[in-house]
């Protein structure tokens, strides 16, 4: 009986793992299995100079531009152990250790199973051929692919292995180390962007990426927008009805100029004449219907709660508890939809979930598959409420601050396709006399899925409220004017973001949260609005006119990583186009650097603090002349100490040190270095 090791991505993972299994330890279908754990990657690239020849080191290790771009033929690839300070040890901790464990576990396994997360990027099977590198494993490999890490799926996985003959013919480790390799030769446009920055004056890293890049310039280029806004005025006849419904003439959005808009009330009345009222006409009639919205994603989700003064960080990290409790699905998906085996798992849970949502039952009649919404394809699914159904919101609490939100939006998001479709009446109507002007009336009929979800995320929403034609329409003058941009929120930037599918939507999450977090944040975000730093201004000039921070770029090198799990193309033949990206961008970058001091202003000059100098004493010591301060630790040496010190003798003293500790310090004068400067002075004796 063959015995598998089973890799999960963390000990979290492990945990469900061996509960749907019965232990750490067992059988099951063919194999006897142990389970075991990483923590994420394990291992990463080396640094850039450790992974060229001795005489390259200098020029790798440089973040000046005649040393850019670098020829990526020169580098290894070669990876090392992780190295990371733990604020409760207070230690420097290596994953060596870890890898260390696993080397041992797998010296009794017939086979490796890697069972860390399934996610379309590769990530989770590039981490895991990471750490079995590490151990150099040379046996068999299978790969366990699961959706959700509910017991039912876990097992699934686990009994329908895949064979994987090596990484070169593992579609999804390959996509993973393309990803992997491209982003870490994009690290030269940080460091030529930082050089140039700091060379104008700025003392700041320049973080540049493909997200973070396109993320940030966007942003620029909105709040520039509306530095330069000028309101330009203008004036047109439309008519009120005594209803309060507004008739008005179609205008092309596509058309620079409107015949019938003038420039003030003069002209307008100058140019064009009607009755003072008219009667109002029903021009249609017609029943209509809205289906459901789609599923949320993580960032759109997160845009949600963000006005409502949740971080977008913080949503991540909570989501993440929640899902390892399997109380939310998988983050990290790309799906829009689920399967009708998803949707049949989840069809005994609404009942439940309505409840802890607070969701009213009776609504949710509609309960066979939209395919809106279900369909056969997809891995994950898209985001969801989990098989795991809390007992109330108030449960939740212990996960994070945005747990019961984010159960709450996410659970009333899944139902609504539980609930019938939002019906409505759509009258058209026009004036009698002037049948260009137009007003649209909707009157709901059936509110549907509209009593169980507030869509946050549509950009129109149809009526609640009955409203119907009026009369007579009379005339007046309306005052409009060009429309101004729109203040940057999270929701407005994710719309961009999805408009060009830069990104999952946990990758825009945890990139926007990364932006907007720590002293050193390149975003501000209040309550969903947002705007930049300095450093976040400064980032985003040096990005404008590059390829990397272009919209359609990011979507040209996702579509090469995907022709890579194709295989395509090689993960080596992917980095053709970073190649081609750093020739093209460093020259832009150094055009942009000029335009900083017009956005940021002087820079500020850096003063140090002046030192007061200490006294110095002059004598003979060792038969030469030397000069030496004539202190020490705040304590002045007695005049009995300084022939003591000429004499080559050790002298002993009490001082305080700068937290105030008093200490027995002794010592004598020694030659010594400080910054390759020679010098004679005091020297105190450690023990």
């Amino acid at each position: 009986m063959p015995r598998y090791l089973i890799i999960t991505e963390k000990p979290s993972a492990r945990k469900n793992f061996a509960k749907a299994l019965g232990g750490q330890r067992g059988h099951l279908a063919d194999y006897d299995f142990e389970l075991t754990n990483l923590r994420g990657h394990l291992m990463t690239l080396k640094e850039p100079e450790q992974q060229v020849s001795a005489d390259l080191k200098d020029k790798y290790a440089s973040w000046k531009l005649k040393d850019l771009p670098w020829n990526l033929s020169d580098l290894s690839w070669k990876r090392t152990y992780i190295k990371a300070y733990n604020s409760r040890s207070k230690r420097t901790e290596s994953t060596k250790k870890i890898i260390d464990e696993l080397k041992s576990q797998a010296k009794n396994a017939d086979g490796l199973i890697i069972a860390t997360d399934t996610d379309p990027s590769g990530e989770g099977d590039l981490l895991a051929w990471e750490a079995i590198d590490a151990i150099q494993w040379q046996g068999p490999v299978f790969r366990a692919t699961f959706t959700d890490e509910s017991s039912k799926s876990l097992i699934n996985a686990l009994t329908h292995l895949q064979p994987i003959e090596s990484k070169a013919t593992h579609s999804a480790y390959q996509k993973g180390l393309a990803r992997n390799k491209w982003d870490f030769a994009s690290m030269q446009l940080t460091r030529a962007a930082t050089t140039l920055t700091k060379k104008e004056g700025y003392p700041i890293v320049s973080r540049q990426g493909r997200l973070k890049s396109a993320m940030l310039l966007r942003i620029y280029q909105q709040l520039q927008a509306i530095q330069n806004y000028v309101k330009v005025p203008y004036f047109e006849y439309r008519f009120k009805d005594d209803k309060g419904n507004i008739y008005a003439r179609k205008v092309d959005a596509k058309a620079e100029t409107v015949p019938f808009r003038y420039p003030s009330e003069a002209a307008l009345k100058d140019n064009e004449h009607f009755n003072e009222q008219s009667a109002v006409q029903e021009d249609s009639r017609k029943n209509k219907v809205t289906r459901p919205p789609k599923l949320l994603d993580l960032s759109s989700l997160s845009a949600i709660l963000a006005k409502e003064g949740f971080r977008a960080k913080e949503v991540l990290a909570t989501y993440q508890k929640l899902y390892e409790a399997q109380i939310v699905s998988y983050p990290r998906t790309e799906d829009k939809t689920i399967t009708k085996e998803q949707f049949n798992d989840m069809l005994p849970l609404v009942d439940k979930i309505a409840a802890v949502v607070h969701a009213d039952s009776s609504q949710l009649t509609h309960r066979t598959p939209r395919p809106t919404h279900v369909q056969d394809k997809g891995a994950h699914g898209a985001n969801r409420p989990g098989p795991k159904v809390p007992t109330s919101l108030d449960s939740l609490r212990s996960y994070g601050p945005s747990a019961q939100r984010i159960y709450q939006v996410l659970g009333k998001n899944f139902l609504a396709m539980f609930a019938e479709d939002y019906r409505y009446q759509q009258v058209i109507g026009s004036l009698v006399d002037y049948p260009a002007f137009k007003t649209t009336v909707n009157t709901p009929i059936v509110m549907g899925w509209k009593q169980i979800y507030d869509d946050q995320n549509a950009d129109q929403e149809s009526e609640t409220t009955t409203k119907q034609l009026g009369t007579t329409g009379h005339l007046f003058v309306y005052e409009g004017q060009n429309p101004k941009p729109a203040t940057p929120t999270w929701k407005w930037l994710k719309t961009f973001l999805e408009k060009y599918n830069i990104g999952t939507g946990a990758t825009r999450t945890s990139t926007y949260g990364e932006l907007s977090s720590g002293q050193k944040a390149y975003i501000q975000d209040k309550k969903g609005k947002i705007t930049l730093t300095n450093d976040g201004i400064a980032v985003a000039i040096m990005a404008q006119n590059t390829w990397l921070a272009h919209p359609k770029t990011t979507k040209r090198v996702f579509d090469i990583f995907d022709q890579v799990g194709k295989f395509e193309m090689t993960a080596d033949q992917a980095l053709d186009s970073i190649v081609k990206t750093v020739d093209h961008d460093i020259p832009v970058m150094a055009e942009n650097a000029k335009l900083l001091k017009q956005a940021l202003g002087e820079p500020k000059k850096r003063t140090r603090k002046k030192v007061a100098p200490k006294d110095k004493i002059t004598g003979i010591w060792r038969g030469q002349d030397v000069t030496f301060t004539s202190e020490f630790s705040g304590h002045k040496f007695t005049p009995e100490e300084v022939q003591a010190l000429l004499n080559d003798q050790t002298i002993s003293f009490r001082a305080k040190s700068k937290r105030g500790k008093v200490l027995n310090i002794s010592g004598k004068l020694a030659n010594q270095v400080y910054r390759k400067r020679k010098y004679v002075g005091f020297k105190p004796e450690f023990k």
